[in-house]
Formats: structure tokens, sequence, C-alpha cells
């Protein structure tokens, strides 16, 4: 089994990772089982794919293993696409999912919900040490809802809401998640591509 090092602490995405990638052989590792000291890097992109390719050469480097990262986030339609790369830290840098959903929420409310329109974008670089490098993008369509439904996701999942299936990302399995979310879709060309 070939290692691959995940440059996440997120136990969410792990899950989503391990789900698709250890059936091809992967031995998923995630990066404080490799590193369990080392410092997260400063997220200085403007960009998810500029974020994603910082956090996995520095993580591969650090490692010496392959290395996959990703970049995500929501971008809201009326909002001009905020938060987008700065999702994660949306509500201050010290935020959690509660405090930047309720800001999200917040920033949302002036408009009707079916202004609401959002999409999540996930980018993923895949850096080996040898210098090959596979960049994938996914998104997925959806409208913010401003009360929270399902625990099966995290981040803003329970607030996602996914017309065409009728539930939230957070109420979707794992299977389905996986089928149609931005990761899921990143990660389907990303499997393409190592095949």
């Amino acid at each position: 089994m070939e290692k691959l090092v995940l440059a996440t602490h997120n136990a969410g995405k792990i899950r989503e990772f391990r789900s698709v990638l250890e059936p091809l052989g992967f031995d998923v590792l995630p990066i404080r089982q490799v590193c369990p000291h080392i410092t997260e890097p400063e997220e200085t992109g403007t960009t998810f794919a500029e974020n994603a390719c910082l956090k996995a050469e520095y993580y591969m480097k650090a490692s010496g293993l392959p290395c996959l990262a990703d970049d995500s986030g929501i971008l809201a339609d009326a909002l001009n696409g905020r938060p987008g790369v700065y999702s994660a830290r949306y509500a201050g840098p010290d935020c959690d999912d509660e405090a930047n959903n309720r800001k999200l929420i917040a920033d949302l409310s002036a408009f009707p919900p079916e202004k609401r329109t959002v999409r999540y974008v996930c980018v993923l670089a895949l850096l080996f040490p040898d210098g090959r490098r596979i960049l994938e993008e996914g998104q997925c369509q959806g409208i913010l809802r401003d009360f929270y439904a399902g625990h099966n996701g995290f981040g803003y999942d329970p607030l996602f809401y996914v017309p065409s299936l009728g539930k939230t990302m957070a109420e979707l399995s794992m299977d389905e998640k996986n089928a149609i979310s931005h990761r899921g879709r990143a990660l389907k060309q990303l499997v393409e591509a190592l095949s």
C-alpha cells in the first residue's frame, strides 16, 4: 500500500478522503499521525488552488511522502462570492463552525430565501516528492437555509440545502454526499487522474 498524507486535522474530511482512497490501495495517514508536532502553514493564497498547493507542498516536504491537501469553502452569490477562501475563518481567526454559520445566516438575512443561492467549491492538490502534481476542482450548488437540519456533516453542511435531493448536506449518508458534493466530485476526478 502506498502511503499518502492528508494535509488536514478535520475529522470529517479525513473520513471522506479515507472512504474513497483506501479502496484504491492507499494507506491514508492524517498529518498529525506522521508529523505530530508540526505547525500549520499560513494560508496566504487568494484562491482555493493556491492554498491547496501551499498546504500540500508544506506537508509533503515535512513528511517526505505524497500529500493530498484541499482548500474548500462556500460562496454566496448574493455576497459576491463571500466567504470564499475565508470560509473556515469567516467569523474571525479563532472562530468555530457555529460562529461561521451564525455570521453567514446574518449576512444573508436581508435577502429572500430564493436569493440565498450558494455553492461549495473544493480544489484538491496531490503533490508527489518526485515533482508530479494533480490539481482537481469540484463544485456543488445549493441554497443556504437559516435553520439547521441533519447531524452527518460539518461546517456549513447543516445549512446547505440541496433542492434536487430535498435534504441538507448534513442529512445525507456518506455515499450520498460523496456522489454529489464538491469534495466528492473533485475526488472522483482525482481518482480518474490516478487511474
